[in-house]
């Protein structure tokens, strides 16, 4: 096996990202502290064609140049957007018809593994601060509440992390969905 080189990758120009189909996902990030996991969410994001991104609450905006340390340039073609109230959010998607699913350890939670897509659905992703996760009135108001499964002591795992294996779990079985 040889590695590729950057110039065998076939990426998107940034024109034909804005009009590529996106998967149906939303990213909200409510409260997020470190920029280096924005930025992280943001490159993730960008890999796996995600709709667009909400920054809540305290979470810090582009330009800035620890985001952009590790988004590599992904906060110029992900759609993202400030909300200042999440919950303000979560209501006016509810409203569209998106389904809102917070990334949290809760009560009934369904474990990702467990958890099936539905064809035509477009579903918002809620993560949380680092320390107090997906805020109660966030949790309360959604649709579905998402647990990744996790075996060993800490049962924590770094936003970013969490970011991107939900993605690539519904990534996975969205594009298995026969049209």
């Amino acid at each position: 096996m040889r590695k590729l080189k950057n110039s065998e990758l076939d990426r998107l120009s940034i024109e034909d990202f804005k009009d590529v189909k996106k998967t149906p996902l939303i990213i909200v990030l409510d409260n997020i502290r470190s920029l280096n996991n924005i930025g992280s969410v943001f490159r993730t994001s960008d890999a796996f064609l995600i709709e667009k991104i909400y920054l809540c609450g305290i979470t810090a905006t582009p330009p800035h140049k620890d985001i952009h340390k590790t988004a590599l340039g992904s906060t110029e073609t992900v759609s993202w957007e400030y909300v200042e109230n999440t919950i303000d959010l979560v209501e006016k998607l509810k409203k569209d018809n998106i389904k809102i699913v917070s990334v949290e350890q809760a009560e009934n939670a369904t474990m990702l593994n467990d958890f099936t897509p539905k064809k035509g659905t477009t579903y918002a992703l809620i993560f949380g601060n680092e320390v107090k996760g997906v805020a109660q009135n966030i949790v309360s108001n959604s649709d579905v509440v998402l647990e990744i499964p996790q075996f060993g002591t800490k049962h924590s795992l770094n936003i970013s992390v969490s970011c991107g294996v939900v993605i690539w779990d519904l990534y996975s079985k969205l594009s298995t969905i026969k049209n």
